[in-house]
């Protein structure tokens, strides 16, 4: 895979690119409630899978405000 969409983040990472806690997106992870997986215990999460995640997040709340 070349470019960002299949670049593979880290816990620390995903805190930085998101502007938040670690501990924040560990329960996320733990939740499903943000796409992620485990590779060797530890947690992984795919760029282009955040930012899809992103987006529809966003345009959820642009219809429940309508």
């Amino acid at each position: 895979m070349t470019g960002t969409d299949g670049e593979i983040l880290t816990l620390d990472e995903v805190a930085a690119y998101l502007k938040a806690g670690k501990w924040t997106v560990y329960r996320l992870a733990q939740k499903s409630e943000i796409p992620a997986f485990k590779l060797g215990g530890t947690w992984r999460f795919r760029r282009s899978e955040l930012d899809r995640w992103i987006a529809e997040s966003i345009n959820k709340k642009k219809q429940e405000a309508s």
